[in-house]
């Protein structure tokens, strides 16, 4: 495993566990999707330049304009929820109710 390979899987990873544990307000959670996303992007960015091929180039942008929707989605779930119930904390969210 390459240094560069470890860094990008160590750096999504980061991102998986803090999803996983640290699950006590939607914008952390919001933030650790985006770096996950970010470290994917750059994985694929740096394997198309690697591979040197113009076929696949077309992949990251694509990637990118996701995380970028995604992101846009989250933040404004994250408006809707501290405008309905006050606070971002996961734990005063109740999925039962609307």
């Amino acid at each position: 495993m390459t240094p560069v390979h470890f860094a990008f899987s160590s750096t999504f990873l980061l991102g998986l566990a803090g999803l996983a544990f640290h699950r006590t307000h939607l914008l952390s959670a919001l933030l650790c999707l985006e770096g996950m996303m970010l470290s994917l992007f750059i994985a694929l960015s740096l394997w198309t330049l690697g591979l040197d091929s113009t076929n696949s180039s077309a992949a990251p942008m694509l990637l990118l304009a996701f995380s970028a929707c995604e992101a846009s989605a989250g933040l404004a779930l994250l408006v809707a929820t501290a405008r309905t119930h006050g606070t971002d904390r996961l734990q005063s969210l109740n999925l039962l109710q609307c």
